[in-house]
């Protein structure tokens, strides 16, 4: 359900290092240039032209990059032309930097990726900055954020389809009784969150919902300015309908006083190549708005052109 639309015929990438090589040369940076090659080129595709361009200029493309641009583009550029396991590596070092950690971006990536593109996230971590993903994150967090972002991040679930009916209707019942005890940050409670495959806890929380007769996110609704329980709350909809927690990130993120260009930029440049469809079709749906059209509204020049190019639209 990505939305990225790379041409019928992609030139080679020793082709498209050469013409990227042109957009640097000269007076001005040619952003138009950039933007129609990185903006429409695969993972895979993207790869290969960075190191084809290290082989044939001797120069990482990425420093290239920061060198010829600035500001919400440049990062929008740098964030994209990163292979995803790097990109969220980077961005879950990034996060546990910030004064206060940011725990939604630990979160999200510790939730939302696959078991295998999680493992290959903290291996990226490993070879860049000669440390674990888990003992950064444990270190910049303490307390029950702890408690929840450390096995979030090591976590690697079943990702099979099989679901146990029966686990699914004690374990609904386990997490009834903690969250009715105000026993958020329960082990037990952690345990089946951070643990089970999606389509598992998927069961259990259907099974919740019948048995208690509330969704689960409304009972732990039980303070509204808790922190942790924000979290916890995002997390469980980070598992069971990912769409859903990004459209409420963009919403957010451009009904703001003032557009939150790393959160846009974040989930545009991460969602582009896996569920960006659907998250479009969540936003129209919630706000009446095509995003293209509410990124348009409050983005301009080369970043608005890199993010509708990257969210699909037409010939951006």
């Amino acid at each position: 359900m990505a939305t990225l639309t790379v041409p019928q015929s992609v030139p080679s990438a020793a082709e498209d290092c050469e013409q990227l090589r042109k957009a640097f040369a000269g007076w001005g940076t040619n952003e138009a240039l950039i933007i129609s090659i990185l903006a429409h080129r695969n993972a895979a595709q993207r790869k290969l032209i960075q190191e084809t361009y290290n082989q044939s200029y001797g120069e990482d493309l990425l420093k290239a990059l920061e060198k010829e641009l600035s500001s919400d583009f440049e990062r929008a550029v740098l964030l994209w032309t990163l292979v995803p396991a790097e990109r969220d590596a980077f961005l879950a070092n990034e996060a546990t930097k910030m004064l206060t950690a940011s725990n939604w971006v630990i979160m999200e990536i510790g939730c939302t990726r696959s078991s295998h593109d999680l493992f290959l996230v903290r291996q990226a971590y490993h070879a860049r900055y000669k440390r674990s993903l888990e003992e950064d994150v444990a270190y910049h967090t303490s307390g029950d954020f702890r408690k929840l972002l450390v096995p979030l991040v090591s976590a690697f679930r079943y990702e099979g389809p099989e679901v146990n009916m029966i686990l699914a209707r004690t374990e609904a019942k386990i997490l009834h009784q903690k969250i009715s005890e105000k026993a958020y940050s329960d082990e037990e409670l952690i345990r089946i969150v951070t643990t089970r495959s999606k389509p598992q806890l998927n069961a259990t929380l259907n099974h919740y919902n019948n048995e208690f007769g509330n969704a689960i996110n409304k009972d732990l609704k039980a303070n509204p300015e808790d922190e942790f329980l924000k979290l916890l709350r995002a997390a469980i909809k980070c598992l069971t309908c990912p769409e859903k927690y990004f459209e409420k990130v963009l919403r957010l993120a451009i009904n703001k006083m003032g557009t939150d260009e790393w959160a846009l930029t974040r989930v545009v440049t991460t969602r582009a190549e896996v569920d960006m469809q659907r998250i479009k079709e969540g936003y129209h749906r919630r706000n009446s708005v095509p995003l293209d059209r509410a990124i348009s509204g409050d983005t301009s020049g080369d970043y608005e052109k890199m993010l509708l190019a990257l969210i699909g639209h037409g010939n951006a």
